[in-house]
Protein backbone atom coordinates (compact mmCIF):
# COMPACT_ATOMS: atom_id res chain seq x y z
CA UNK A 1 0.00 0.00 0.00
CA UNK A 2 1.77 3.19 -0.99
CA UNK A 3 1.77 6.07 1.41
CA UNK A 4 -0.42 9.21 1.38
CA UNK A 5 0.66 11.96 -1.06
CA UNK A 6 2.26 15.01 0.90
CA UNK A 7 2.59 13.86 3.92
CA UNK A 8 5.70 14.94 5.58
CA UNK A 9 7.88 13.28 8.30
CA UNK A 10 8.28 14.83 12.01
CA UNK A 11 8.54 18.50 12.08
CA UNK A 12 12.24 19.81 12.80
CA UNK A 13 13.01 21.53 15.86
CA UNK A 14 14.02 25.63 14.88
CA UNK A 15 17.48 26.11 15.86
CA UNK A 16 19.34 29.57 17.28
CA UNK A 17 20.19 29.76 13.46
CA UNK A 18 16.99 29.77 11.90
CA UNK A 19 16.04 32.55 14.55
CA UNK A 20 18.90 34.38 13.88
CA UNK A 21 18.07 34.47 10.24
CA UNK A 22 14.07 35.35 10.51
CA UNK A 23 15.52 38.31 12.92
CA UNK A 24 17.94 39.10 10.30
CA UNK A 25 20.45 39.28 12.88
CA UNK A 26 23.77 37.08 14.43
CA UNK A 27 24.39 33.76 15.69
CA UNK A 28 25.63 35.81 18.93
CA UNK A 29 23.36 38.51 18.36
CA UNK A 30 20.50 35.54 19.75
CA UNK A 31 22.59 34.23 22.25
CA UNK A 32 23.03 37.36 23.74
CA UNK A 33 19.36 38.16 23.58
CA UNK A 34 18.29 34.70 25.13
CA UNK A 35 21.04 35.37 28.02
CA UNK A 36 19.84 38.81 29.06
CA UNK A 37 23.05 40.37 27.76
CA UNK A 38 22.41 44.47 28.09
CA UNK A 39 24.41 45.70 25.00
CA UNK A 40 21.28 44.67 22.65
CA UNK A 41 19.44 47.80 20.82
CA UNK A 42 15.79 46.99 22.43
CA UNK A 43 14.40 47.05 19.05
CA UNK A 44 17.11 44.12 18.25
CA UNK A 45 15.61 42.45 21.27
CA UNK A 46 12.12 42.90 20.04
CA UNK A 47 13.28 41.69 16.74
CA UNK A 48 14.92 38.61 17.89
CA UNK A 49 12.20 37.88 20.47
CA UNK A 50 9.27 37.87 17.84
CA UNK A 51 11.47 35.52 15.82
CA UNK A 52 11.61 32.95 18.91
CA UNK A 53 7.66 33.32 19.76
CA UNK A 54 7.26 32.94 15.72
CA UNK A 55 9.25 29.81 15.25
CA UNK A 56 8.37 28.46 18.90
CA UNK A 57 12.40 27.61 19.15
CA UNK A 58 12.92 26.71 22.73
CA UNK A 59 16.88 26.72 24.36
CA UNK A 60 18.67 23.20 24.72
CA UNK A 61 19.54 23.25 28.13
CA UNK A 62 22.09 20.43 27.66
CA UNK A 63 24.20 22.74 25.16
CA UNK A 64 23.77 25.91 28.01
CA UNK A 65 24.92 23.28 30.68
CA UNK A 66 28.08 22.82 28.57
CA UNK A 67 28.63 26.58 27.95
CA UNK A 68 27.67 28.27 31.00
CA UNK A 69 28.62 25.27 33.34
CA UNK A 70 25.10 25.73 34.78
CA UNK A 71 22.50 23.26 34.93
CA UNK A 72 19.68 25.54 36.98
CA UNK A 73 18.63 22.58 38.07
CA UNK A 74 18.40 21.91 42.47
CA UNK A 75 17.77 18.37 44.22
CA UNK A 76 15.41 17.53 46.74
CA UNK A 77 16.10 15.25 49.39
CA UNK A 78 12.62 14.25 50.74
CA UNK A 79 10.87 11.03 53.57
CA UNK A 80 7.67 10.25 53.67
CA UNK A 81 6.25 12.62 50.84
CA UNK A 82 2.53 11.22 51.35
CA UNK A 83 2.04 12.67 54.36
CA UNK A 84 0.55 16.21 54.07
CA UNK A 85 3.10 17.89 55.54
CA UNK A 86 6.16 17.16 53.72
CA UNK A 87 4.37 16.66 50.35
CA UNK A 88 3.17 20.53 50.37
CA UNK A 89 7.16 21.55 51.65
CA UNK A 90 7.95 19.75 48.43
CA UNK A 91 5.64 21.35 46.23
CA UNK A 92 6.21 24.52 47.75
CA UNK A 93 9.91 23.97 46.88
CA UNK A 94 9.09 22.62 43.22
CA UNK A 95 7.33 26.02 42.84
CA UNK A 96 9.33 28.33 44.16
CA UNK A 97 12.68 27.11 42.08
CA UNK A 98 10.33 27.14 38.92
CA UNK A 99 9.28 31.13 39.81
CA UNK A 100 13.14 31.64 40.45
CA UNK A 101 14.30 29.89 36.99
CA UNK A 102 15.56 26.24 38.26
CA UNK A 103 14.02 22.83 37.64
CA UNK A 104 13.95 20.32 40.69
CA UNK A 105 15.24 16.72 40.88
CA UNK A 106 13.77 15.55 43.77
CA UNK A 107 14.93 11.60 45.30
CA UNK A 108 12.31 10.19 48.14
CA UNK A 109 12.90 7.39 50.78
CA UNK A 110 11.52 5.71 52.62
CA UNK A 111 13.70 5.99 55.19
CA UNK A 112 16.64 7.86 55.82
CA UNK A 113 20.50 6.69 56.80
CA UNK A 114 23.63 7.81 56.19
CA UNK A 115 24.08 5.35 53.30
CA UNK A 116 20.41 6.28 51.90
CA UNK A 117 21.44 9.98 51.84
CA UNK A 118 24.68 9.12 50.27
CA UNK A 119 22.72 7.14 47.65
CA UNK A 120 20.24 9.98 47.26
CA UNK A 121 23.07 12.60 46.88
CA UNK A 122 24.99 10.51 44.40
CA UNK A 123 21.89 10.54 42.08
CA UNK A 124 21.64 14.32 42.36
CA UNK A 125 25.33 14.82 41.70
CA UNK A 126 24.98 12.80 38.46
CA UNK A 127 21.86 14.79 37.56
CA UNK A 128 24.06 18.15 37.93
CA UNK A 129 22.23 20.00 40.46
CA UNK A 130 24.17 23.17 42.39
CA UNK A 131 22.48 22.52 45.28
CA UNK A 132 20.32 20.21 47.58
CA UNK A 133 17.72 21.04 49.54
CA UNK A 134 16.91 18.25 52.56
CA UNK A 135 13.74 17.92 54.23
CA UNK A 136 14.96 16.52 57.59
CA UNK A 137 11.35 15.77 59.59
CA UNK A 138 12.88 13.51 62.37
CA UNK A 139 15.98 12.44 64.34
CA UNK A 140 17.95 10.01 62.55
CA UNK A 141 17.48 12.01 59.43
CA UNK A 142 19.72 14.80 61.46
CA UNK A 143 22.28 12.13 62.74
CA UNK A 144 22.81 10.67 59.20
CA UNK A 145 23.23 14.31 57.72
CA UNK A 146 25.65 14.70 60.18
CA UNK A 147 28.15 12.18 59.11
CA UNK A 148 28.21 13.58 55.37
CA UNK A 149 30.36 15.80 53.70
CA UNK A 150 28.65 17.57 51.14
CA UNK A 151 29.94 18.74 47.63
CA UNK A 152 27.16 21.62 47.10
CA UNK A 153 25.61 24.18 48.95
CA UNK A 154 22.68 22.37 51.40
CA UNK A 155 19.70 24.31 52.68
CA UNK A 156 17.52 22.14 55.44
CA UNK A 157 13.84 22.75 56.22
CA UNK A 158 12.17 21.97 58.85
CA UNK A 159 15.60 20.91 60.83
CA UNK A 160 14.80 22.16 64.41
CA UNK A 161 18.51 20.67 64.99
CA UNK A 162 21.71 22.44 65.70
CA UNK A 163 23.76 21.18 63.37
CA UNK A 164 25.88 24.11 61.23
CA UNK A 165 23.58 23.96 57.92
CA UNK A 166 20.95 26.64 57.38
CA UNK A 167 17.87 25.77 57.65
CA UNK A 168 14.15 26.81 56.86
CA UNK A 169 11.63 26.06 58.77
CA UNK A 170 7.66 27.24 60.44
CA UNK A 171 7.43 28.00 64.17
CA UNK A 172 6.25 24.15 65.73
CA UNK A 173 6.86 25.21 68.54
CA UNK A 174 4.82 28.87 68.80
CA UNK A 175 1.90 27.13 66.64
CA UNK A 176 1.24 25.09 69.38
CA UNK A 177 1.28 27.15 72.43
CA UNK A 178 -1.01 29.46 69.80
CA UNK A 179 -3.79 26.48 69.66
CA UNK A 180 -3.28 25.60 73.54
CA UNK A 181 -3.75 29.23 74.84
CA UNK A 182 -6.62 29.54 72.76
CA UNK A 183 -8.24 26.60 74.11
CA UNK A 184 -7.54 27.54 77.96
CA UNK A 185 -8.52 30.85 77.15
CA UNK A 186 -12.09 29.01 76.06
CA UNK A 187 -12.30 28.42 79.81
CA UNK A 188 -11.00 24.59 80.11
CA UNK A 189 -8.65 23.87 83.12
CA UNK A 190 -6.02 21.78 80.95
CA UNK A 191 -5.52 20.93 77.64
CA UNK A 192 -4.57 17.10 76.68
CA UNK A 193 -2.27 16.37 73.93
CA UNK A 194 -2.28 13.70 71.19
CA UNK A 195 1.13 13.90 69.72
CA UNK A 196 2.97 13.23 66.96
CA UNK A 197 5.50 9.77 66.70
CA UNK A 198 8.70 9.48 68.61
CA UNK A 199 11.68 11.00 67.04
CA UNK A 200 9.89 13.46 64.99
CA UNK A 201 11.31 17.26 65.34
CA UNK A 202 8.18 18.82 64.47
CA UNK A 203 5.81 16.24 67.23
CA UNK A 204 8.71 17.06 69.69
CA UNK A 205 8.09 20.66 68.89
CA UNK A 206 4.79 20.87 69.25
CA UNK A 207 4.74 18.89 72.48
CA UNK A 208 6.73 21.36 73.50
CA UNK A 209 5.14 23.76 73.01
CA UNK A 210 1.60 22.50 74.79
CA UNK A 211 3.33 21.28 77.80
CA UNK A 212 5.10 25.04 78.33
CA UNK A 213 1.51 26.61 77.92
CA UNK A 214 0.04 24.49 80.73
CA UNK A 215 3.15 24.69 82.74
CA UNK A 216 3.14 28.61 82.58
CA UNK A 217 -0.71 28.20 83.54
CA UNK A 218 -0.03 26.08 86.27
CA UNK A 219 -2.51 23.85 84.88
CA UNK A 220 -2.03 19.93 85.32
CA UNK A 221 -0.26 18.66 82.49
CA UNK A 222 -1.88 15.22 81.25
CA UNK A 223 0.08 12.64 79.78
CA UNK A 224 -0.01 12.74 76.17
CA UNK A 225 -1.51 10.25 74.20
CA UNK A 226 1.09 9.14 71.29
CA UNK A 227 -0.35 9.00 67.32
CA UNK A 228 1.14 7.86 64.30
CA UNK A 229 -0.22 10.99 62.04
CA UNK A 230 -2.75 8.75 60.65
CA UNK A 231 -6.65 9.16 61.20
CA UNK A 232 -6.18 5.45 62.19
CA UNK A 233 -3.91 6.43 65.28
CA UNK A 234 -6.29 9.89 65.84
CA UNK A 235 -9.05 7.35 66.26
CA UNK A 236 -7.66 4.85 68.98
CA UNK A 237 -6.76 8.12 70.82
CA UNK A 238 -10.43 9.62 70.24
CA UNK A 239 -11.34 6.48 72.14
CA UNK A 240 -9.33 6.53 74.95
CA UNK A 241 -9.99 9.88 75.70
CA UNK A 242 -13.54 9.06 75.40
CA UNK A 243 -13.50 6.60 78.06
CA UNK A 244 -12.10 9.07 79.85
CA UNK A 245 -14.32 12.07 79.47
CA UNK A 246 -17.01 9.20 80.39
CA UNK A 247 -14.93 8.51 83.71
CA UNK A 248 -14.57 11.69 84.23
CA UNK A 249 -18.41 12.40 84.22
CA UNK A 250 -18.58 9.51 86.80
CA UNK A 251 -16.42 11.45 88.87
CA UNK A 252 -13.77 8.66 88.28
CA UNK A 253 -11.33 10.57 86.26
CA UNK A 254 -8.22 13.44 86.67
CA UNK A 255 -7.76 15.70 85.45
CA UNK A 256 -11.66 15.97 83.13
CA UNK A 257 -11.44 16.05 79.29
CA UNK A 258 -12.59 19.31 77.98
CA UNK A 259 -10.36 20.15 75.04
CA UNK A 260 -7.49 18.54 73.10
CA UNK A 261 -4.71 19.89 71.02
CA UNK A 262 -4.14 17.25 68.14
CA UNK A 263 -0.68 17.10 66.18
CA UNK A 264 -2.13 17.13 63.09
CA UNK A 265 -4.96 17.40 61.62
CA UNK A 266 -5.67 14.13 59.70
CA UNK A 267 -5.60 12.52 63.51
CA UNK A 268 -7.83 15.08 64.49
CA UNK A 269 -10.22 13.57 62.03
CA UNK A 270 -10.19 10.14 63.67
CA UNK A 271 -10.55 11.85 67.27
CA UNK A 272 -13.79 13.40 65.46
CA UNK A 273 -15.31 10.50 64.69
CA UNK A 274 -14.23 8.51 67.84
CA UNK A 275 -15.96 11.07 69.66
CA UNK A 276 -18.87 11.08 67.45
CA UNK A 277 -19.47 6.88 67.64
CA UNK A 278 -19.19 7.67 71.66
CA UNK A 279 -22.34 10.40 71.43
CA UNK A 280 -19.73 13.45 72.14
CA UNK A 281 -20.79 16.61 71.12
CA UNK A 282 -17.74 18.66 70.07
CA UNK A 283 -17.03 21.29 70.99
CA UNK A 284 -20.08 20.77 73.35
CA UNK A 285 -18.60 18.22 74.97
CA UNK A 286 -15.06 18.27 74.28
CA UNK A 287 -12.89 21.27 72.28
CA UNK A 288 -10.71 20.55 69.79
CA UNK A 289 -7.81 22.08 68.00
CA UNK A 290 -5.39 20.76 65.09
CA UNK A 291 -2.08 21.61 62.90
CA UNK A 292 -1.83 21.78 59.48
CA UNK A 293 -4.91 23.51 58.35
CA UNK A 294 -5.16 20.81 55.60
CA UNK A 295 -7.67 21.59 52.51
CA UNK A 296 -10.32 19.38 53.86
CA UNK A 297 -10.31 21.03 57.51
CA UNK A 298 -12.46 23.10 56.96
CA UNK A 299 -15.12 20.61 55.72
CA UNK A 300 -15.08 18.68 59.03
CA UNK A 301 -17.79 18.04 61.00
CA UNK A 302 -17.81 20.74 62.79
CA UNK A 303 -14.98 22.81 60.69
CA UNK A 304 -11.27 22.36 62.58
CA UNK A 305 -9.76 24.76 64.32
CA UNK A 306 -6.31 24.63 63.59
CA UNK A 307 -2.76 25.80 62.93
CA UNK A 308 -2.11 26.81 59.39
CA UNK A 309 1.59 26.62 58.04
CA UNK A 310 2.84 28.77 55.33
CA UNK A 311 4.09 25.89 52.66
CA UNK A 312 4.44 28.39 50.01
CA UNK A 313 6.70 30.67 51.92
CA UNK A 314 8.40 27.83 53.05
CA UNK A 315 9.32 26.94 49.60
CA UNK A 316 10.18 30.29 48.66
CA UNK A 317 12.15 31.33 51.96
CA UNK A 318 14.54 27.63 51.48
CA UNK A 319 14.92 28.32 47.74
CA UNK A 320 16.24 32.02 47.97
CA UNK A 321 18.61 31.01 50.99
CA UNK A 322 20.08 28.06 48.85
CA UNK A 323 20.48 30.47 45.69
CA UNK A 324 22.27 33.09 47.70
CA UNK A 325 24.83 30.28 48.98
CA UNK A 326 24.96 29.61 45.41
CA UNK A 327 25.82 33.23 44.27
CA UNK A 328 28.33 33.64 46.89
CA UNK A 329 29.93 30.53 45.97
CA UNK A 330 30.34 28.47 49.30
CA UNK A 331 29.47 25.62 50.28
CA UNK A 332 30.88 26.00 53.88
CA UNK A 333 28.89 25.22 57.12
CA UNK A 334 26.97 28.45 58.58
CA UNK A 335 23.77 28.32 61.13
CA UNK A 336 21.57 30.94 59.42
CA UNK A 337 17.86 30.54 60.15
CA UNK A 338 14.62 30.90 58.66
CA UNK A 339 11.59 30.91 60.64
CA UNK A 340 8.02 31.57 59.64
CA UNK A 341 5.35 32.06 61.77
CA UNK A 342 2.32 29.92 61.71
CA UNK A 343 -1.58 31.61 62.06
CA UNK A 344 -4.07 29.79 64.09
CA UNK A 345 -7.31 29.43 62.44
CA UNK A 346 -10.43 29.29 64.62
CA UNK A 347 -13.53 27.52 63.61
CA UNK A 348 -16.24 25.33 64.50
CA UNK A 349 -14.40 22.64 67.08
CA UNK A 350 -13.44 25.00 69.66
CA UNK A 351 -16.02 27.80 70.09
CA UNK A 352 -19.69 27.80 70.61
CA UNK A 353 -21.37 29.96 68.29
Amino acid sequence: MSQTAGRTGPRKAPTMSDVAQLAGVSHQTVSRVLSDHPNVRESTRADVLRAIGQLGYRRNSSARALVTRRTLTLGVVACNPTLFGPSSTLFGLEEAARDEGYMVSAVTLRRYSAAALNEAIDHLSDWGVEGIVVIVPHREAVTALSELRLPFPVVTVEGGHSLPIPVVSVDQWLGARMATSHLLAAGHRTVWHVAGPPNWLEAEARADGWRSVLEEAGAVVPPPIQGDWTPLSGYRAGQELAGRVTAGAAGRGSPEVTAVFVANDQMALGVLRAFREAGLSVPGHVAIAGFDDIPEAEFFTPPLTTVRQDFTALGQASIRLLISRLGSGTTEDDDERVVIEPRLIVRGSSTLS
